[in-house]
């Protein structure tokens, strides 16, 4: 090797390392600016209502501002899309949510980032189980009813959803064939339209969170006939799990957490989920996510990965076995 190589490659020794000790001190100070929380859906929603408090008691912590910027659009890849490519320093983090992470890159013909490659994990805020319901006045009283009627009468069971693809219609069809009952999945523009055409008994049932659902099944409008949960929900408690019906790994739920940008470094990412966990924990936290039905979260960025991942592969299977494609 010649000198000038020599002293060349020296040089750049050198200089990865002044690099590399720079990040180090950068993750040592930080925060030491205002950092901007990115939802990827619209204001008033639940990932921004969370968003907003999680802010307020994780900048207590932090002990910098964290401002919510929401970026709403393509079924949440817009606002991912911008946590994935900004700079991955800890400044810009976000919310990850179910479809975004787990369901998109399966069922859309294009995602403008890599879930798995482009994302790190934070943490994971909060899962809300889903319940299954019929309008009141339904012919199926309970959750054998609807099965054993379906099928004596294939394709007659019919079930709504906010629309294709979301953690409502993939949960219909995970118990379509759980069950081996052939159903009909009606998608509508939103959870609104969906909740008024099965309130009129336009179809058969439909799958949602239990702070949609507990109002109207107070008010004597629906019926729950089971609950998509490990356990019986402590605000229903007399409505049996899947689990319970015989139907085993059923649990699921629309879920959401903190994500940051990929090669962001351990040490922001680990301050970044204990400034959440404790946020977790504080009460006003704790009864805003547990009151409605959701269950809180928590852990370490490696149980949030785990869980994405098991997720991840669960419904890309439904989504091929089904052939379901976004319009």
């Amino acid at each position: 090797m010649s000198q000038l190589n020599a002293t060349r490659l020296l040089a750049a020794a050198c200089l990865a390392l002044a690099g590399a000790g720079a990040h180090a001190q950068d993750a040592a100070r930080f925060p030491a600016r205002t950092m901007t929380l990115v939802v990827p859906y619209a204001p008033g929603g639940s990932s921004d209502t969370r968003a907003r408090m999680l802010a307020a008691k994780m900048q207590a912590t932090l002990g910098q501002t964290i401002v919510v910027e929401n970026k709403a659009g393509g079924g949440g890849n817009i606002g991912t899309d911008l946590i994935a490519k900004a700079a991955p320093d800890g400044y810009t983090f976000g919310i990850g949510n179910f479809a975004p992470l787990s369901v998109n890159k399966a069922m859309m013909a294009r995602v403008p980032f890599d879930p798995a490659k482009d994302l790190a994990p934070i943490i994971l805020i909060e899962r809300g189980p889903l319940v299954l319901v019929v309008p009141e006045n339904s012919p199926f009283k309970t959750f054998q009813d609807l099965v054993s009627y379906g099928k004596a009468h294939p394709d007659k069971i019919t079930f709504a959803s906010a629309g294709v693809g979301g953690a409502y219609h993939l949960a219909g069809e995970l118990l379509s064939s759980a069950t081996g009952v052939p159903m009909v999945h009606i998608p509508y523009k939103g959870g609104g339209p969906a909740t008024t055409d099965l309130l009129g008994g336009q179809v058969s049932f439909m799958f949602d969170m239990a702070p949609a659902v507990l109002p109207h099944i107070k008010e004597h409008k629906m019926r729950a006939l089971a609950v998509a949960n490990e356990k019986r929900l402590p605000q229903l408690p007399d409505v049996p799990t899947l689990d319970e019906m015989g139907l085993k790994n059923m649990a699921m739920s629309n879920w959401f957490g903190l994500v940051a940008p990929a090669k962001t470094p351990k040490a922001v990412i680990d301050k970044l989920n204990d400034a959440a966990n404790k946020a977790l924990k504080d009460p006003e936290i704790a009864r805003a996510i547990q009151e409605p039905g959701n269950i809180i979260g928590g852990g370490t960025p490696d149980q949030f990965q785990g869980f994405v991942n098991g997720e991840t592969v669960r419904w890309s299977k439904v989504v091929k076995e089904k052939n379901i494609t976004a319009d």
